[in-house]
């Protein structure tokens, strides 16, 4: 009772406070992640009642199984965005902006981070410099996709931008591994290579394996139903066994072998997608069924939110330039990028300002880090400090940059004799 209670408090207040956003003209996951904050351990979970919100972040946990559902179905439909026709037309450019701006936001903050460990050493430790350098390389696809879905975003600057911020989790996999290796060599004094060097690989590579298996798969029992009502339900059934398959983990000899749920569901939805001839329908169908379930996923997003970090004025300045120089990275980085592959002037200008939005990759990294002792719990308080950040910040101004470009029409509404009226 008291889980579904809690369920529905947070989905109806997720809901009625999206009606208050779209007054003000935010986005509607600004308004789920606020109402997320509302309905956690700081405000209407500080009663204690149970049933009434999220009482602490221990009783949060126990819904993790919805959010990692969630964003197994927010990367299928990511998935979706690397048809071949279209990537004919724009994979290059997505390929060489999402890793050079990932890139140049690293080394920015890397540096930037470093050059204020040599200020306050005590403060700052060497180690989470360089781990927080590769954290500021993940972009968060949920608040991205939802925005683009809200708004019905279209024109060339969204056609670049899903594929951008796929490709983006797995550079930035490749990257964490790396600099955490090196972070824990200075911690511990002793170098693994193969965990610097071949564990980021294997786990890239492994998580595009299992979701080619598990997108051909898809395709081939999909082809056996012809109601939408079971097409549809097949569709949930893989989604839902390919997120279980990815949480395995192994070992390779003295390799530890792990899957990334994004990349192993984004690649079920590209390979469905190519190979299926009646996937852009069921896409849309997969589309309506998980709104609901998005909601909740925003929702318990901003009730996780951790406001104590706000108390230590060291974390407020560390996270500050954190995300002054990531901010610069990624767009300075995409601008760079996006002019040396010939984009239009709109992509130059505002594709950067659509990558800013950081939440579940870089808390995964963060979750990570937390085993180099004190370094890692330093690197996942500043992390919680920019998602609460950028998660509130980033999707108004994603909103913004896709307006300016001209990819959002005027919102409006329907008069009486059923004409538009544009606001």
């Amino acid at each position: 009772m008291q889980t579904l209670l809690t369920l529905s408090v947070a989905l109806f207040a997720g809901l009625m406070l999206s009606r208050l956003a779209k007054l003000l003209k935010l986005p509607a996951v600004t308004a789920y992640l606020v109402a997320g904050i509302l309905v956690g351990p700081y405000v209407l979970g500080a009663f204690g009642v149970a049933g009434l919100g999220f009482t602490s972040m221990e009783n949060i946990d126990t819904y993790a199984l919805l959010s990692d559902v969630a964003l197994g179905f927010i990367a299928f439909s990511i998935g979706n965005e690397f048809r071949w026709s279209q990537l004919k037309k724009t994979g290059k450019q997505a390929t060489v902006i999402g890793i050079f701006q990932a890139l140049v936001a690293t080394l920015l903050v890397d540096g930037a981070l470093i050059g204020l460990h040599f200020l306050m050493p005590d403060k700052l430790p060497l180690p989470t410099a360089i781990v927080l350098g590769a954290v500021a390389s993940a972009t968060a696809p949920a608040a991205t996709l939802m925005v683009v879905r809200q708004y019905k975003a279209k024109g060339p600057l969204t056609d670049l931008l899903l594929p951008i911020v796929a490709l983006d989790d797995a550079v930035g996999l490749v990257l964490f591994a790396v600099s955490f290796g090196v972070a824990k060599a200075l911690v511990t004094g002793h170098v693994d290579v193969l965990s610097v060097v071949l564990e980021p690989i294997l786990e890239v590579v492994f998580s595009l394996l299992l979701g080619l298996v598990m997108g051909l798969l898809f395709s081939f029992f999909e082809r056996f139903f012809h109601s939408r009502s079971k097409r549809l339900a097949m569709s949930v059934t893989f989604v839902f066994l390919t997120v279980a398959l990815s949480m395995v983990e192994f070992r390779i000899g003295r390799v530890h072998v792990a899957f990334s749920s994004l990349l192993v569901c984004m690649m079920l939805g590209t390979v469905f997608c190519n190979v299926c001839d009646f996937s852009e329908e069921l896409m849309g169908r997969v589309d309506r069924w998980t709104a609901p379930l998005f909601v909740l996923f925003f929702v318990i997003s901003g009730a996780e939110l951790e406001l104590s970090v706000f108390r230590d004025w060291t974390i407020v300045l560390i996270g500050a330039v954190y995300i002054l120089f990531r901010s610069a990275g990624k767009y300075g980085g995409t601008a760079v990028s996006a002019r040396a592959v010939k984009c239009e002037s709109t992509i130059v200008k505002y594709l950067g300002i659509t990558l800013l939005p950081q939440a579940g990759v870089a808390l995964g990294m963060a979750l990570k880090a937390e085993t180099l002792g004190e370094c890692g719990m330093l690197v996942a308080n500043i992390t919680l400090f920019s998602v609460l950040i950028y998660e509130l910040v980033g999707p108004y101004l994603t909103k913004v940059a896709l307006t300016h470009a001209g990819e959002i029409q005027p919102e409006g509404k329907i008069s009486a004799r059923g004409e538009t009226i544009h606001k």
